[in-house]
């Protein structure tokens, strides 16, 4: 039987991937709004509880990511990435501030392009290279 694996950084890049689509759909989806909720009353629900499902595949892609990471750098670049994209999507939840949506955008791209370049530079081949080993 052969074992799947699912590296932390291709879940990473398919998750900011498909958010930043959401990102971009969303405006499309309110201007076709009065025809979609002739035919569906619950379609808002579903819309925006993809915000969260995305936020909570890349909390776990980035903490993974950021285990197997070599360079410091980037880890603190993934986590500031992660915490800026949960708080603009917080943030256009509750509607505290008014922000472009061109920071979501550009959150979400940073994060697919550091998943990108943590899986293409950053790996680390033992457990002995990563910031976080224990040496004996």
């Amino acid at each position: 039987m052969k074992t799947i694996t699912l590296n932390s950084d291709h879940v990473g890049i398919l998750s900011s991937c498909l958010c930043l689509t959401h990102c971009i759909l969303t405006p499309l989806f309110f201007l076709y709004q009065v025809e979609i909720s002739s035919i569906t009353n619950g379609g808002n629900f579903f819309w925006y509880s993809l915000n969260y499902f995305f936020l909570l595949i890349s909390f776990f892609a980035v903490g993974r990511s950021i285990k197997n990471s070599s360079k410091k750098s980037i880890k603190i670049l993934m986590l500031i990435s992660w915490f800026f994209l949960s708080g603009l999507i917080l943030n256009e939840q509750l509607e505290l501030f008014t922000v472009p949506e061109f920071f979501s955008y550009s959150a979400a791209i940073s994060l697919c392009s550091l998943h990108i370049y943590n899986l293409n530079f950053c790996r680390c081949e033992d457990e002995n290279c990563c910031d976080n080993s224990v040496k004996k």
